[in-house]
């Protein structure tokens, strides 16, 4: 595995491409997911190329799409962005169809290793909105700390939303 391609048991996770557009605008169009998404659904595969092929204006912004090793499918994203040095936040996104099977759970757990053990991070944290009971239980049964509530943190397409912050350090990230 590259720099920009690594792998847990049953997932690859390669730098995004906006070749993964169509695959991903299953989620990106899924209003009920995109609810606590940084932009509002997509409306078209195009919207969703022109989403990938813009990324953020931060070059220490990392964007992975996860595929299923066993048959390619893609199932999802992962994220990381440099806040410090030593400081990344992550984030995370699965195909609706794709839930219940344990592979956030394996993704971000294999990103966690990726960021605490081979790149010698020393503090992760999730930015989530507080009614997104899924990514608050994953983040919470990985063995993160809710550090606070920010009320009024995000203006989002859904209006202003308070943030749970998430946060692990490196001690207490057990290889797993």
């Amino acid at each position: 595995m590259s720099d920009r391609e690594f792998a847990s048991a049953r997932l690859v996770m390669h730098r995004q491409r906006i070749a993964d557009a169509e695959a991903l605008f299953e989620a990106y169009a899924d209003a009920d997911l995109m609810r606590f998404w940084s932009s509002a659904p997509h409306r078209s595969i195009a919207e969703s190329r022109d989403y990938l092929a813009s990324g953020p204006d931060d070059p220490d912004f990392r964007g992975w799409t996860m595929r299923r090793a066993s048959d390619g499918a893609v199932i999802g994203t992962l994220a990381a962005m440099r806040e410090r040095t030593g400081v990344q936040q992550i984030g995370y996104l699965l195909i609706r169809r794709f839930w219940g099977q344990g592979y956030a759970r394996e993704g971000v757990a294999r990103l966690l290793d990726r960021l605490f053990q081979e790149e010698g991070q020393r503090r992760i944290f999730a930015d989530v909105d507080p009614d997104n009971v899924a990514s608050n239980a994953l983040l919470k049964d990985l063995g993160f700390t809710l550090e606070g509530r920010l009320r009024g943190e995000w203006e989002t397409h859904i209006g202003v939303r308070d943030s749970f912050i998430w946060g692990m350090l490196r001690e207490e990230w057990p290889a797993r």
